[in-house]
């Protein structure tokens, strides 16, 4: 399959393209920066340009066959690059006629909030990443009203680990019993499962250990 990945350099999405060759897609990564992605692939293909630059965005999503965005901010915990980047992409996409979109968010927006726990509800969302957050529901709502056939995954918070496959997905925003963190290499595994199954399409499923 023909994959852009856009936030190819982020943690999440460095997985998703290392998981995705592997997998034989042919991949490629829109990154302001090519120098931080020292990957060597002949299924790879290296696209330098800026999200918020939308003829750039536009020819990155032709031809491909789906759109993976894994946005962050970096260290910045203001702006609104995810929000801004993700609403560019969504356009492109429909200019150009590309319909599968899978978009990375985090558990706790939308109707996940009530599985996040008095920590991550009033200390880290309610306080330190609060601007995170907000952009996040902004991205969410642009993806939702897109008419694409997109899936929003909402991970947990990200740990350091190996891609195991074992994981928690699609639990209610009712339920508490999650450990609310995951590995980055899981979170890329349920991303590129999405390209072969339809069961989360228009869904917004939480993952988890």
């Amino acid at each position: 399959m023909k994959l852009v990945i856009f936030g190819s350099t982020g943690t999440i999405g460095r997985e998703v393209v290392e998981q995705a060759l592997q997998q034989k897609h042919t991949v490629t990564a829109f990154t302001r920066n090519p120098s931080k992605l020292d990957l060597k692939n002949p299924n790879l293909r290296i696209f330098q340009g800026d999200v918020l630059d939308l003829p750039a965005v536009e020819q990155a999503v032709q031809g491909q066959d789906a759109v993976i965005c894994t946005l962050g901010s970096g260290q910045k915990l203001t702006g609104t690059v995810r929000s801004e980047g993700t609403r560019k992409i969504v356009k492109a996409m429909k200019t150009r006629g590309v319909q599968r979109f899978i978009c990375q968010t985090t558990i706790g927006t939308g109707d996940s909030w009530g599985s996040l726990n008095f920590y991550w509800k009033y200390i880290m969302f309610g306080l330190v990443l609060r601007n995170v957050l907000a952009d996040h529901e902004i991205q969410e709502q642009d993806v939702r009203q897109s008419g694409l056939d997109w899936t929003i995954v909402r991970p947990g918070a990200f740990v350091e680990g190996d891609r195991t496959g074992n994981y928690r997905h699609g639990f209610p925003g009712t339920d508490k019993t999650s450990k609310l963190k995951i590995s980055r290499a899981d979170v890329a595994d349920f991303i590129l499962k999405q390209l072969v199954d339809d069961s989360y399409l228009h869904q917004t499923p939480s993952l988890s250990y």
